[in-house]
């Protein structure tokens, strides 16, 4: 049995947190400065974290050792297995040419690349992020940009810089869900004031998109297109959350922001921009090297879209509240063995639960649409086999990357390392507004997951807000909304996206691509959820 210590050095929450923060500092600087590995990164960021448990916190080896197998396994299961499954279902449309017809499509509605970016990168993406989520959106729309001809790392940070407003939303409001469970507070309320948050962000983020295609000339060139793609987002994202259906908030304001994108396209034709630099995947696939210059037919196009098409069904059906509850009841629960835990108090912790909800995870959802793909494309059994052979190479790395942050995260969380973090930080009094979205970004970087996140600091958030007189629905939104700034410089996201297009071992190279977008949005967070607390913006707070 470990109980957990929250200062261990010297009774000092901050000399403490200086220890606890150096796991997250190792990751980091060889990820950004050394320009390491991701994986190797990962690994020796899980070392430090087990001796700091250890020699710091004074938790026994084999416990330390435990949580992080829990934290192994469940970056597999249920995460890896909804990305990998993803995947799959991509390279079966590779194999068979129906990306190429998907590819020349989305060419027909513009040729300008800035706008392709926030159709897909941004639109599409957040569709992708409402009905599967963890890191499936930055694999599919950071592939379909090489395919419409943009180089692999400008793909791999627009893919990870548009995956920001729909985090929230994300796999049918999860992370809202989660947080309205662990903080005992009304889901829709909390979904309500996420709402007052993201869709600002929203506003913003398609500017940004044109300026990393572009530049200047792509932002004076392309802004209005951009703006009314982030505006149509954030107004249907508030609208949804506040008055319809948390859960279905990124389903309708993608489809409006793509809407809004398709129309400004109709009514305003952009100027010809430059062209950009190919990727390997710009070279059609041999089965329909002969129609790359021509129109598809109706029903090749109506193919290629067949998969997306086949993954909202499936998922939606699955959201039914009796097909759900008929689906969880293969759902186990059980102690992680030899694993005993406590909060200081002596509380046994729900870390070391662990849930295997074999057929309500979105990964196995995503099976049955691959399975569904196959009759859809004509795909045989041996190459869909091929197809899934060919998924676990593309993603080896990314997988010991996942798995390895995932239990440096555990460890992390059962040696009290994180909760030390959260609480120095929750001494702040009135200006903890200020640094509560701060904490959710911490939470998401190290899990790579804004319902980890929740899960992580949600119920710290509402202890700190009601200790300096703040709204505990608006520190939990603001732990919610933060959060989905850290998932752009997730090493768990970094890896994917890295698998993904092709950049395995150039982590590091993204990395510094995002992290000041990263900060700078978080800034802006910051401030607006400061704002909120104040006379100034209360009157946004449900």
């Amino acid at each position: 049995m470990y109980r957990q210590v929250l200062d261990p050095v010297a009774g000092s929450l901050a000399w403490s947190s200086l220890l606890a923060a150096l796991p997250l500092a190792v990751l980091f600087v060889l990820l950004g400065a050394v320009r390491m590995r991701a994986w190797t990164a990962s690994l020796i960021a899980l070392a430090t974290a087990v001796l700091v448990a250890v020699l710091v916190y004074g938790m026994p080896t084999g416990q330390a050792l435990l949580a992080a197998s829990e934290g192994a396994a469940f970056g597999f299961f249920p995460i890896l297995w909804i990305v990998i499954n993803a995947i799959w279902v991509y390279n079966m449309t590779v194999a068979t040419g129906h990306f190429d017809v998907l590819r020349r499509s989305f060419a027909r509605v513009s040729d300008d690349h800035r706008l392709q970016a926030i159709l897909i990168a941004f639109s599409f993406g957040a569709l992708i992020e409402a009905l599967a989520g963890f890191g499936t959106p930055v694999a599919v729309t950071s592939v379909m940009l090489i395919a419409l001809g943009f180089a692999p790392l400008k793909a791999a940070v627009l893919a990870l810089t548009a995956n920001t407003a729909p985090v929230a939303f994300g796999a049918m409001a999860t992370p809202v869900l989660t947080l309205g469970k662990v903080t005992d507070l009304d889901s829709d309320t909390l979904g309500a004031m996420i709402g007052r948050q993201t869709p600002i962000l929203a506003v913003f983020v398609p500017l940004v998109l044109v300026v990393i295609v572009d530049g200047r000339r792509g932002l004076r060139e392309s802004w209005p297109a951009a703006l009314v793609a982030g505006a149509a987002f954030g107004l249907a994202q508030y609208t949804t959350a506040n008055f319809l259906s948390v859960p279905l908030a990124d389903v309708v304001a993608a489809l409006a922001s793509a809407a809004a994108v398709v129309a400004m396209v109709r009514l305003r034709p952009a100027p010809r921009p430059a062209p950009v630099a190919g990727g390997a995947a710009d070279e059609p696939t041999p089965e329909f090297a002969a129609r790359a210059s021509g129109r598809d037919s109706r029903a090749e196009t109506a193919r290629a879209y067949a998969p997306y098409a086949i993954i909202i069904a499936v998922f939606v059906v699955c959201q039914i509240a009796q097909v759900k509850d008929l689906l969880d009841r293969a759902t186990r629960t059980f102690g992680w063995p030899g694993l005993h835990l406590t909060d200081p108090s002596g509380k046994p912790l729900g870390l070391v639960t662990f849930t295997l909800n074999y057929l309500t995870t979105p990964g196995t959802q995503m099976l049955v649409a691959g399975l569904l793909t196959m009759l859809a494309l004509r795909v045989g059994p041996g190459r869909a086999v091929r197809a899934y052979g060919t998924t676990l190479a593309q993603l080896k790395w990314a997988i010991v990357t996942v798995m390895a942050v995932l239990a440096l995260a555990f460890v992390m969380n059962a040696s009290g390392q994180t909760i030390t973090l959260g609480t120095w930080m929750a001494g702040a009094g009135a200006a903890f507004a200020l640094l509560s979205p701060v904490l959710g970004w911490l939470g998401t970087a190290v899990t790579g997951s804004d319902t980890s996140s929740n899960s992580l600091f949600g119920a710290l958030q509402i202890t700190a807000a009601d200790k300096a007189g703040l709204s505990p629905v608006l520190m939990a939104a603001s732990n919610s909304s933060g959060g989905v700034l850290g998932k752009m410089v997730s090493p768990q996201n970094l890896a994917i996206v890295a698998a993904a297009v092709g950049l395995d071992g150039k982590e590091g190279d993204v990395f510094r691509r995002v992290v000041g977008w990263s900060l700078v949005f978080l800034a802006g967070m910051c401030l607006l959820s400061w704002l909120q607390s104040t006379p100034v913006l209360s009157w946004m707070v449900p």
